[in-house]
C-alpha cells in the first residue's frame, strides 16, 4: 500500500532589514583567521619579520612565502626586512631589542642556536631572550661529489677517503655555517679526515665542485638540485631523517652508512621574550595553516622545501635538541668562529 507523502510546510523566512545585511557582509570581510582564534587581535601596525640573511637565499625564500599570504589572510602587511651580517647575528640582536608587541618577528635557522656555541659572548640568549612560535619548513642538505670521482655510495666515499687521510678536500658556505657543521657531524661519525675549504657563501662552493676544484660538499637541495640532474654533480646521499620527494631514490646518510646521522636546514620563526602568549598560539596556528595550504605545498616543495608547521612546544623541544647537537659537534671538532 502507497502511503501518500504529506505535502511540505512552508517557511516563513524573516525579513532582511538593511542593518542585518549590512552586518552580514561586514562579517564575511572579516578575515578568515580571525574566525579561528576568536578575539585574539593583531598589532594595529603592520608586521616585520626580520630575516637576517641577505635576499635571495633559502630562508629569504620561505619567509617571503609565508609571509604574501599571512598578508592575505589577516588584511595586515607582513613585510619582510633583511639584515643580514655576523652570521645572523646582526638581526638577531634587532629583534631581540624589538618591543614585545608581536609587531616585530625573527626567521631562525639552524644558526640560532649554532651560534651561541660558537661565539663566546652575544648580547642575546636563544633561550632566553626569544619565544619560539614555529617551524615552517625545512631544506634537506644533500652529500654530493664531483662525476670524476671513483665512488657511487656512502660507504664507498667513506672507505676511500680513510684510505686517503688528510688528502681529501670539502668545502663550505663558511666557518659554522650549516654546510660546514653538516660535514663535520659526517665526519664524526664515520671518523674521518677531511680538509675544510670555507668560501664566502654556497655558491662559490657550489662553483668548485662544478669546476673539479673540490670534490666533496654537503649542500643544501635548492643549490645543487639542478646540477644533480643535469648530472655534473653525483648525488649520494640525504643528510635529513627521511627521503627527498625530489630525489626519491637517493638514500639518506642514516640508511646508507651513518645510523642517527641527521644534519638539515630549517626555517623557523621566533619573537621577542614577553610576547603575549594568545598572540603566539594565533601566529602558529596561522603559519600552520599557510604552510599546509596545497597552493603552498606545492611552491615550497618545488623549491626543495619541505614543508613543517608543527606545534609550538614541538618546535621549542626541537630547538633544545638543535642545541645540543651541534654544541657537541662544535666542542669535539675544535670549531672557533673567524
Amino acid at each position: 500500500m502507497n502511503a501518500s507523502k504529506p505535502a511540505p510546510c512552508a517557511m516563513r523566512l524573516p525579513a532582511i532589514t538593511p542593518l542585518a545585511a549590512l552586518a552580514a557582509l561586514a562579517f564575511s570581510m572579516l578575515p578568515p583567521a580571525s574566525f579561528a582564534q576568536g578575539a585574539v587581535a593583531l598589532p594595529a601596525k603592520q608586521i616585520r619579520v626580520i630575516v637576517a640573511l641577505a635576499p635571495g637565499g633559502g630562508t629569504d625564500v620561505v619567509t617571503r612565502i609565508v609571509a604574501s599570504r599571512l598578508t592575505e589572510i589577516w588584511g595586515t602587511a607582513v613585510v619582510v626586512e633583511n639584515r643580514a651580517g655576523g652570521g645572523q647575528i646582526i638581526g638577531t640582536e634587532f629583534v631581540a631589542r624589538a618591543p614585545a608587541d608581536g609587531a616585530t618577528l625573527l626567521a631562525v635557522t639552524p644558526a640560532h642556536v649554532i651560534n651561541a656555541t660558537l661565539h663566546e659572548k652575544l648580547s642575546y640568549r636563544w633561550d632566553r631572550d626569544f619565544v619560539p612560535i614555529v617551524n615552517m619548513a625545512a631544506t634537506a642538505n644533500v652529500l654530493v661529489v664531483h662525476p670524476s670521482l671513483p665512488v657511487k655510495t656512502t660507504k664507498e666515499l667513506i672507505a676511500l677517503v680513510r684510505s686517503r687521510p688528510g688528502q681529501m678536500h670539502y668545502g663550505s658556505s663558511g666557518v659554522g655555517g650549516a654546510s660546514h657543521l653538516a660535514f663535520e657531524l659526517f665526519n664524526s661519525m664515520a671518523k674521518l679526515d677531511v680538509v675544510h675549504v670555507p668560501y664566502k657563501g654556497g655558491p662559490p662552493a657550489v662553483q668548485d665542485v662544478l669546476a673539479g676544484q673540490i670534490y666533496l660538499l654537503m649542500g643544501n637541495m635548492p643549490s645543487v638540485l639542478q646540477h644533480i640532474r643535469s648530472g655534473r654533480m653525483r648525488p649520494l646521499a640525504i643528510a635529513s631523517s627521511r627521503r627527498s620527494p625530489l630525489l626519491p631514490e637517493v638514500p639518506t646518510v642514516a640508511e646508507s652508512a651513518l645510523p642517527g646521522y641527521e644534519a638539515s636546514n630549517w626555517n623557523g620563526l621566533v619573537a621577542p621574550a614577553g610576547t603575549p602568549q594568545d598572540l603566539v598560539t594565533r601566529y602558529n596556528a596561522d603559519v600552520v595553516r599557510v604552510v599546509t595550504e596545497p597552493a603552498i605545498r606545492d611552491r615550497l616543495s618545488a623549491g626543495g622545501f619541505d614543508p613543517i608547521g608543527d606545534t609550538q612546544a614541538q618546535f621549542s623541544a626541537y630547538l633544545k635538541a638543535e642545541f645540543q647537537r651541534w654544541q657537541t659537534v662544535i666542542r669535539s671538532r675544535g670549531i672557533k668562529a673567524e
